[in-house]
């Protein structure tokens, strides 16, 4: 056996591994090495094709695995603090409500949250008054399971929100590592203190 028909072996075994791997950072690595393998491979042999494919995989298996270590960075950030939502702007629309007004009834169908800009907002099944800039509103029922209100949430004075309807929270839950994790770790505070009974300063 040569030394290139053993580069070509390692470059099929490194591809073969990667089918056995269950996590994608370790398999972008491997994918990766495999790359470098099979472009030497294609070199040395003159086999273009396969030298142009790996050309052009190395850089998108780069790409991958700094997206996917970039991700885990978003994760861990999330999970040590609070979520800023000045970039989720654009995808949220400006709504006034005047005192009195319903932004839900109880029992209402959940197709977007809020969030408050101004004014404060009554929940009168719970006991609650919400009037903190920034506190979400509204994000319980759009993942219960009957996607139901659990509250009414009546205005006390004019308010300002921004909504954000069904369709875009999924959206972004899936997309942004740190909104879907600040979710997540928003429905867990919310259940905790209907167990405690201590209710927080925004709920839905």
């Amino acid at each position: 056996m040569t030394w290139l028909e053993g580069i070509g072996y390692l470059a099929s075994l490194l591809v073969f591994s990667t089918f056995y791997m269950k996590t994608m950072i370790p398999l972008r690595c491997v994918a990766i090495a495999s790359n470098f393998a099979f472009i030497a491979y294609g070199f040395f042999g003159k086999l273009y094709p396969v030298l142009i494919l790996h050309l052009l995989l190395l850089p998108l298996n780069v790409m991958r695995l700094l997206q996917t270590r970039q991700l885990i960075v978003d994760i861990k950030n999330a999970s040590k603090g609070g979520f800023s939502f000045e970039a989720m702007i654009r995808f949220m629309t400006k709504q006034t409500f005047r005192a009195g007004q319903a932004l839900f009834e109880k029992g209402d169908r959940a197709d977007r949250l809020y969030l408050l800009r101004k004014g404060p907002i009554r929940l009168p099944d719970i006991e609650v008054t919400v009037s903190e800039k920034g506190a979400m509103i509204g994000e319980i029922g759009l993942f219960s399971p009957d996607h139901k209100r659990t509250t009414s949430a009546i205005c006390e004075t004019e308010v300002e929100a921004l909504t954000l309807t069904e369709d875009k929270v999924l959206q972004l839950y899936y997309q942004n590592p740190k909104f879907g994790f600040y979710l997540v770790q928003l429905v867990i505070h919310r259940l905790l203190e209907n167990v405690s009974g201590k209710p927080s300063r925004d709920r839905s």
